[in-house]
């Protein structure tokens, strides 16, 4: 079973790395470039993983994150927040809006797969359980 990655990203070279890294590594990966589209997306189809940009067109990644957290839909959702800003309360308020985890750009394409890989795992263990 492929899990499915949604990537909310704008920078299109970013989007071509992250795509390249998450296929590689057996996900489905699936893109929106700006928040409006990226809630569209989520509203066709519930992913198991969102990299969402903070510094999006038409709503910031900080206003994405809270709607999904406020959809009871989307509750099983993990969100890895990005942003090229590394300033503490940043950080501080995607954690606090829901975010699982903050990582600032440029990032460690190596250690992005690596907590990817980690953060959907638990959902997988406890979604086999659930069928067994």
């Amino acid at each position: 079973m492929s899990h499915t990655v949604l990537v909310v990203e704008d920078e299109p070279n970013i989007v071509l790395s992250l795509q390249f890294i998450l296929r590689k590594a057996g996900f489905t990966v699936r893109v929106a470039g700006d928040g409006d589209q990226a809630l569209r997306a989520i509203d066709d189809y519930v992913p198991d993983l969102v990299i969402l940009d903070i510094m999006l067109p038409k709503q910031d990644g900080f206003a994405v994150c809270e709607a999904i957290r406020g959809n009871p839909a989307c509750r099983d959702i993990r969100i890895i927040m990005l942003s090229a800003k590394s300033r503490e309360a940043d950080k501080e308020r995607a954690m606090a809006l829901g975010a699982d985890e903050f990582v600032t750009k440029p990032f460690s394409t190596r250690a992005l797969d690596k907590m990817v890989k980690e953060i959907v795992a638990p959902r997988k263990t406890v979604l086999q359980t659930k069928q067994t």
